[in-house]
């Protein structure tokens, strides 16, 4: 182990120090030194962040290093990007295919959490087969085959959700709420104008210290409407939250009574309550009684509309698996009764967790580990027969609410309009957050659909019109042959995703109907190529077929590729980036994470308002809100070169804003190192 002096001596070194010259060095001895740091990071401070942009490195320097590839590997599915794990295992197959006994498992975990079900299924197998074939291994590397079975039950559910997509509508609810770090558990009053959630961000926190896993402690804000936006998020105040972790679970439909889970000293936690006793002023939480709470944990509550029904979370024993739902009925001393599991057609030999009683009374929306579900926790539904006593109709919510990572926190509104929950997703600002879900209308035909047209029970219309058929090809720029990539295609106005199939090499169709014309955004990447994030302008769906053909080509990656990143926007005079530029600078992250050795320079642009010196700094903040942002998630400064061109550089007619001014505005990065 380095001892601290020479850690910090070395971590001072390396912000220094130019890549020529780290590059001119024996790349494994100092491969070797970063692993150290890296493993120092890791270990003992559990700085898991840091530590990945260390293990990156050493990978960088020295490919043949089986033990970086494998950290690297293991750190990235504790963390972000956890599908960018596979490449590192597989590179440690390559190299040692005896250094792990669940080598072959860990990149099926990648492949999995990357959506590559196929590929996850056949690496599970492989695994399946080495387990039986070495039946008498009894090391910790050793994973049980029937979770091995598991996984590729939810590999086999992953491809079924994928191939037919709900016309469900998710929206990341923006800044002024979400932050770079963990936001999640979001609750909201009946009439939607006050948004409660817990956060991990360290501005606002009421502690500046950080926890052991060197984030902040869980700390409880909340955010009010105002028109139709959410005003800026603050903390709830010190009242409710303490220098530890808080965190928000549950809120009563006129937003008085606010239910809390604290951590109790013990490592077990409980539930409490707290009312608001005027717009601002909480009362101090108190313990839900001891018929809730017990000496085990309980995680999470929902409380019916009418108040005389609880359904929490607990691990306590007797339930069927770790953690279970129960439910409590208000008796007539206006005290919580005894729990009551919910038996074996909610809970599973896996984790349920976050259950959300509806307005109605009858359904119940929670989160599980187990049942029909793709990987993590799925958000599932079910309804209550009266009659019989029992839940039916339990179903898993679908793709793209649900994905192989944790899908969680689900809470609806009156009205059954919309939906709010908690996800790590690709137009995200960081770790976890949060959502709002809705289902405008129907775009798949009823007969292509796994199950219920509409799991959420939300409003929707059936246009009953024929699809627009559309066909997308992808070559390469260079030689025109056909290139298999990976394809996604989503509404802009409302991200609604759609299912996009594979036809033949290079060829795919996707089908679309909605009756109004509309504009979607359509990602294409491929390794070893630059992605491409193209608009495309779709007519609305009529009583006769429509059919579209698109072609698009991708460049190979080469020093000297420049590209414009085509959805990155800034309002006039303005440098802030906009929620909408997420996607295209998590595509961008998403590029130098997958080539380590990347260095860019990213440039900024403007039209021709203004002066020329007050345009160069203009362009100059452009060009670094990007680069910040990218060195907030982790990229190294050292692979980011910020230039701004001003309005040197236009590719636009500068004499109207829609089609000159506004493209002129804009963010370009090339290539400066491969």
């Amino acid at each position: 182990m380095l001892n601290r002096f020479r850690f910090l001596s070395f971590c001072a070194i390396c912000l220094i120090v130019s890549p020529t010259y780290i590059y001119g060095q024996d790349g494994a001895q100092t491969a070797a030194d970063y692993l150290e740091i890296g493993d120092e990071i890791y270990f003992n401070q559990r700085a898991f962040e840091e530590a990945k942009n260390y293990y990156v490195q050493a990978v960088q320097l020295d490919p043949s290093n089986v033990k970086a590839n494998y950290m690297a590997g293991k750190v990235h599915l504790e963390t972000t990007n956890k599908d960018r794990a596979t490449g590192y295992f597989l590179k440690v197959y390559e190299l040692d295919p005896d250094y792990r006994f669940d080598i072959l498992y860990l990149i099926g975990q990648g492949y999995q959490l990357g959506m590559n079900f196929e590929e996850a299924s056949e690496y599970y197998q492989l695994y399946r087969h080495k387990y039986l074939k070495d039946s008498e291994y009894v090391g910790a590397d050793r994973i049980p085959v029937t979770m091995v079975d598991r996984r590729i039950y939810e590999c086999e559910n992953g491809v079924k959700f994928k191939t037919y997509p709900e016309g469900y509508s998710i929206v990341n609810v923006g800044n002024r709420v979400n932050s770079e770090w963990h936001d999640f558990a979001p609750v909201v009053n009946e009439n939607e104008t006050m948004l409660i959630f817990t956060t991990r961000r360290k501005n606002g926190n009421l502690n500046q210290d950080v926890h052991t896993d060197n984030f902040p402690f869980e700390d409880i804000f909340m955010a009010t409407r105002q028109d139709s936006t959410w005003a800026e998020a603050s903390n709830i105040g010190d009242v409710i939250n303490t220098l530890f972790h808080d965190s928000n679970i549950a809120l009563s439909a006129d937003g008085k009574e606010l239910y809390l889970y604290k951590d109790i000293e013990d490592g077990t936690s409980d539930i409490y309550l707290s009312e608001l006793k005027s717009d601002s002023v909480w009362s101090t939480p108190k313990s839900v009684g001891d018929n809730i709470n017990s000496e085990f944990s309980e995680k999470s509550l929902s409380i019916s509309n009418n108040g005389e029904v609880v359904f929490f979370s607990s691990d306590r024993p007797g339930g069927e698996g770790d953690l279970d739902l129960y439910y409590s009925l208000k008796n007539d001393q206006d005290e919580w009764g005894p729990a009551i599991n919910l038996g074996k057609e909610i809970n599973t030999e896996y984790d349920e967790d976050s259950p959300f009683i509806d307005y109605d009374g009858k359904t119940l929306y929670f989160s599980s580990r187990g049942g029909m579900g793709m990987g993590g926790y799925d958000i599932f539904k079910a309804e209550y027969d009266s009659t019989n006593g029992n839940w039916t109709n339990i179903v898993n919510l679908g793709y793209p609410i649900n994905t192989p990572d944790d899908d969680i926190y689900f809470v609806g509104t009156k009205g059954g309009k919309r939906g709010y929950f908690a996800s790590v997703r690709e137009n995200g600002m960081g770790y976890t957050d949060i959502y709002m879900v809705s289902v405008p209308y129907v775009d798949i035909d009823s007969q292509e659909r796994l199950g219920p047209k509409n799991y959420l029970g939300l409003n929707q219309d059936e246009s009953g019109q024929k699809a627009v058929d559309l066909t997308i090809n992808v070559n390469d720029y260079d030689d025109d042959t056909p290139l298999d990539a990976t394809l996604q295609l989503r509404r802009i106005s409302d991200n609604v995703v759609f299912n996009v199939a594979k036809l033949a090499s290079g060829k795919y169709h996707v089908k679309v109907t909605h009756s109004e014309d509309a504009v979607y955004l359509l990602t294409i990447e491929k390794e070893g190529y630059l992605f491409k994030n193209i608009t495309i302008d779709l007519p609305g769906a009529t009583g006769e077929p429509q059919l579209m053909t698109r072609t698009f080509e991708l460049n190979k990656l080469r020093v000297g590729l420049s590209s414009i990143l085509r959805n990155i926007y800034f309002d006039f005079d303005r440098f802030t980036l906009k929620q909408e530029s997420y996607t295209e600078l998590n595509k961008l992250e998403r590029l130098l994470l997958n080539n380590p050795g990347m260095r860019v320079e990213i440039s900024g642009h403007t039209d021709f308002v203004g002066s020329d010196q007050y345009n160069i700094e203009l362009s100059v903040k452009r060009a670094g809100s990007v680069v910040n942002f990218l060195i907030n998630k982790g990229m190294s400064p050292t692979r980011l070169e910020t230039k701004g061109y001003g309005k040197s550089r236009p590719i636009a007619s500068n004499d109207d804003e829609q089609d000159g001014r506004e493209l002129n505005r804009r963010v370009e990065f090339k290539i400066l190192q491969q």
